[in-house]
């Protein structure tokens, strides 16, 4: 018998057989599981953050600006040279004192420059809303009445210690409080500082009153560094009086020199505090009530309430001391580290500023 004949295929069996297959394929691809439901639950945020803008490429070739640091000047007459004053703040709380006291000074707007940094605590929170609400009112306003540029950084570290004057001045607390205070001044500084400025003026946001000229004051020293006295005044019995505030610009003594010796490298000497005694001559017990307010003292450590500083000392690299140097920290360790520079330190006993009191 001979060899039977292959049936051929009918398309339309072809067609069917390939329509199986693709949704056999279908099936095969499907997850195993049924897709499940969306829950309301709030995770964390995984969106990449934004790059930061000044890394961010322009989208056209940005001028090129050239500046002679040669013709930068920071004399005894700022206001007839033109002199910008970059006037820093650390702000953990908002007081409308101290900024009254800011919008008073006698100097041209647009020849300052401002610059804070508030904690990221709830008080600092606080502050911070505050501080915007006063400074669109005044570079919302006339044009005359505007600063040259205002910065506001937020501190991208943690408060050691609580803010209340008890909290801030005991001993135990001074290290750990004054090194995070350097730190927050270092970044002020260092990031709103720019080539225009000639002059530093740091000021404490608890200064509620000083003179209208207090630049121009200091300035008229025409010294690296100065620093006027600073009080506070209270009330006692309904009788206004007035009391030394500031212990942290002094000249050293034999004493604390040799306490120094003995610390260890981590340790830090600390003035105003029974337990330590020192025996340094403090600039907040050299006035005299009498005497010329432009009276000067040579000085080893300096406080912070309100400091001018020529420009170019930071340039040099005077910063302040988040650690021990020389046994000291952020605003003494300053002034040791301004010396080291081969500066000198300058106070003003019968000059004040006044502290607001708590």
């Amino acid at each position: 018998m001979g060899a039977g004949r292959l049936q051929r295929s009918s398309p339309m069996r072809l067609l069917f057989a390939l329509i199986g297959l693709l949704i056999f394929l279908w099936w095969m691809i499907q997850p195993s599981s049924p897709t499940p439901r969306t829950l309301n639950i709030n995770l964390p945020d995984s969106t990449p953050p934004t790059p930061t803008a000044a890394l961010t490429p322009p989208k056209t070739a940005p001028g090129i600006q050239i500046i002679s640091m040669n013709n930068l000047t920071a004399t005894k007459d700022p206001l007839k040279n033109s002199e910008k004053i970059l006037i820093l703040t650390p702000l953990a709380r908002f007081y409308d004192e101290y900024w009254e006291n800011l919008l008073n000074l006698d100097y041209p707007r647009n020849l300052i420059e401002l610059g804070f940094i508030t904690p990221k605590t709830h008080g600092g929170n606080l502050a911070t809303i505050q501080l915007q609400t006063a400074l669109r009112k005044i570079q919302n306003g006339a044009k005359k009445s505007r600063f040259a540029k205002v910065t506001i950084l937020r501190q991208d570290f943690d408060t050691p210690v609580g803010q209340s004057e008890k909290e801030r001045h005991a001993m135990k607390a001074q290290k750990d409080r004054r090194s995070s205070m350097a730190r927050a001044r270092n970044s002020l500084v260092f990031t709103t500082l720019n080539p225009t400025i000639s002059w530093v003026l740091w000021l404490d946001s608890d200064i509620v009153e000083s003179p209208p000229t207090l630049f121009q004051d200091l300035a008229k020293h025409n010294k690296p560094v100065i620093v006027p006295n600073c009080f506070q005044r209270y009330k006692e019995n309904g009788v206004w009086k007035e009391r030394p505030y500031d212990f942290n610009s002094w000249q050293d003594s034999e004493t604390a020199i040799n306490l120094g010796k003995k610390m260890k490298d981590d340790e830090i000497l600390l003035e105003g505090y029974a337990e330590m005694p020192t025996y340094r001559a403090l600039m907040a017990y050299q006035r005299d009530e009498k005497g010329d307010k432009h009276t000067e003292m040579l000085l080893d450590g300096v406080g912070g309430t309100a400091l001018l500083v020529k420009a170019e000392i930071h340039r040099d690299g005077a910063m302040f001391p988040t650690f021990p140097f020389y046994h000291l920290i952020e605003t003494e360790g300053f002034a040791k580290m301004v010396k080291r520079l081969g500066y000198q330190p300058i106070g003003l006993p019968n000059y004040l500023v006044y502290h607001y009191n708590e």
